[in-house]
């Protein structure tokens, strides 16, 4: 047991470096014009990832994924960005949700899982918080 317990704590401090490295990585990026080059994508996608499953938060990278799906609509990712919308969510009652829907283009705006997420956005905006919990839990995907 003991040993079990130490590799996950020698585990859980390597991810914890990891982090850090990718949050310090993605601060330098942001920095001038790398801000919206192309090749950064996929790193700041990477980092929207890892934001969900550590718990984090970067409205900064988030804002700057999204405006580069709108110079590089090819290059669009609809789970990044349902991804993004729930962290800005988790961000009420600042103005973050608001800030990254109105960077995604319309017609996105009507994509699945997108869709789902704008649906919680307005139960928690209307302090309908039972409907939101019952959305919640019927769709463990998000």
């Amino acid at each position: 047991k003991q040993w079990y317990q130490r590799r996950v704590r020698a585990f859980t401090q390597k991810i914890t470096i990891m982090a850090d490295a990718m949050q310090a990585t993605v601060a330098s990026l942001l920095k001038g014009i790398d801000r919206y080059n192309p090749e950064n994508l996929q790193t700041l996608e990477r980092y929207v990832g890892m934001q969900a499953s550590e718990n984090t938060y970067d409205l900064e990278a988030n804002l700057a994924v999204l405006k580069l799906y709108q110079f590089n609509p090819s290059m669009y990712q609809t789970d990044v960005t349902a991804t993004i919308l729930l962290k800005a969510l988790t961000n009420l009652p600042n103005p973050d949700f608001i800030l990254c829907k109105c960077l995604i283009e319309t017609a996105k705006l009507r994509e699945q899982p997108v869709v789902k997420v704008l649906k919680l956005a307005e139960y928690l905006e209307t302090a309908r918080f039972t409907d939101f919990w019952t959305a919640l839990m019927e769709d463990q995907d998000l």
